[in-house]
């Protein structure tokens, strides 16, 4: 039965906050998004591959869990499975005896970083795929191979791109995540426990609603899917740090002020981010992404530095927050009590009697940049039946920090390839990416 309250693993995975994307494959070494499934497997050849270089870049990124792509659309797979010959087996990487989703998650395992892995379900490769009933044994397989081989998953990424109007056997499918990975969230497909936000810019709006009745399948089509009834599925913005998911020569990151746009509109909203970065055709993340990567993190860090905690006392209109003692802050962030489920419906911010933001949802977290502020009491008025706060603080920052703006115009690339799926040689390598979801 859905639940409009979150279980104890949805607060988890919200409070993670940030993740990262990783999107790795035989499109790496082809200069596609897309391909159709005939890409031979003895193009899969990272010189360098270093799993410890990829969770050091999501560490440095400030990434508490990490998503790998074990197989993406084109149905090459980054383990060797033992469904389809279509795999790292096939490769002359680690001599065909690799096993990359091995090395990803032992890398995060030391670390102390969540794992989590992107299994297609549209696969252009498999011959089984236009037989729905044996496609879905053949899923099934691979879908448990990964579930019992690598440890605890953090989040499964079950992506609607490409299978609009096609059906799986999701409650089969559901049940092999309940018995293997009880605690893994479920995105956004068959029996979801969060939801895509519904675009790849990376951006929530306002409100972030946690509890809804439907989730969008993929940025082509208008196709949903129906949960019956309202549930509690929060969102997870993706959105890569280039224009393509996959490594691409002629491609290159976005600027460290739009990734701070990102951020707010995505963290500061109340979503989880996950921030996809792509490996080169060593298997390594490019030098010039790693360093776009710490200059962000650590404008990040100087912004919402000197934070100063709180005491929140609530009435019945909201609630007065006393600080220590009287600062200049730069940010306001407030985090609303979710046990019992999401209320806050409105709030703004007041100094002295002047507003100083507002806003809708607050969720797991919002935050607010605001006018550099003096003050040592804050005001939160509210709206919504049971609402209350968890917790507030404030920010003091750098007052000269000014608010990060997108790209006038920008939006993520969606477009659909003919047929669902770019088709085998209509891009070169350094050719512009088309996108999608994932």
């Amino acid at each position: 039965m859905a639940s409009m309250v979150p279980t104890a693993a949805q607060l988890r995975w919200q409070e993670l906050g940030l993740g990262v994307f990783v999107h790795f494959g035989v499109n790496t070494f082809s200069g596609l998004e897309w391909s159709d499934g005939t890409l031979p497997g003895a193009s899969f050849d990272p010189s360098g591959f270093d799993a410890d270089n990829w969770v050091a870049a999501a560490q440095a990124a400030g990434a508490r869990y990490l998503v790998l792509t074990a197989k993406h659309h084109d149905g090459f797979c980054l383990w060797p499975t033992e469904t389809t010959g279509y795999s790292v087996a096939a490769s002359p990487w680690r001599d065909g005896r690799g096993d990359m989703v091995l090395e990803v998650s032992r890398a995060c395992a030391r670390a102390g970083m969540g794992f989590g892995l992107y299994l297609s379900p549209w696969d252009r490769n498999a011959a089984c795929y236009g037989d729905p009933e044996e496609y879905d044994d053949f899923y099934l397989r691979q879908l448990t191979e990964l579930c019992t081989g690598y440890g605890p998953l953090m989040e499964l990424w079950f992506d609607g791109a490409g299978s609009d109007g096609r059906s799986y056997d999701w409650d089969r499918i559901a049940a092999v995540v309940r018995q293997h990975q009880p605690e893994a969230m479920i995105f956004n497909m068959g029996h979801p426990t969060i939801r895509w936000v519904g675009n790849e810019d990376g951006l929530a709006g306002d409100p972030v609603q946690y509890v809804v009745a439907h989730t969008d399948n993929d940025q082509y089509t208008d196709a949903a899917t129906g949960l019956g009834s309202p549930a509690y599925l929060p969102p997870e913005c993706d959105v890569s740090i280039r224009r393509g998911w996959f490594w691409n020569a002629g491609d290159e990151a976005k600027s460290v002020e739009h990734l701070l746009a990102i951020f707010y509109r995505s963290v500061g909203m109340g979503a989880n981010l996950l921030l996809n970065l792509a490996p080169d055709r060593r298997g390594l993340i490019p030098e010039a992404d790693r360093r776009t990567v710490d200059a962000w993190r650590a404008e990040l860090d100087r912004r919402l530095s000197g934070r100063v905690e709180a005491v929140v006392e609530h009435d019945g209109g909201g609630a007065t927050l006393t600080l220590p003692e009287r600062v200049e802050f730069t940010h306001v962030e407030l985090v609303e009590e979710l046990a019992g489920g999401q209320h806050i419906t409105r709030h703004a911010v007041s100094v002295d009697g002047r507003e100083v933001a507002a806003g809708r949802t607050v969720g797991i977290r919002r935050i607010h940049q605001v006018e550099p502020t003096s003050g040592g009491r804050l005001r939160v008025d509210f709206s919504g039946a049971g609402a209350r706060l968890a917790s507030a603080c404030v920010y003091m920052g750098d007052p000269g920090a000014a608010v990060p703006r997108l790209p006038e115009g920008y939006t993520a690339p969606t477009a659909a390839p003919e047929g669902g799926a770019e088709p085998e040689g209509t891009a070169e390598p350094g050719a512009e990416p088309e996108g999608g979801i994932g």
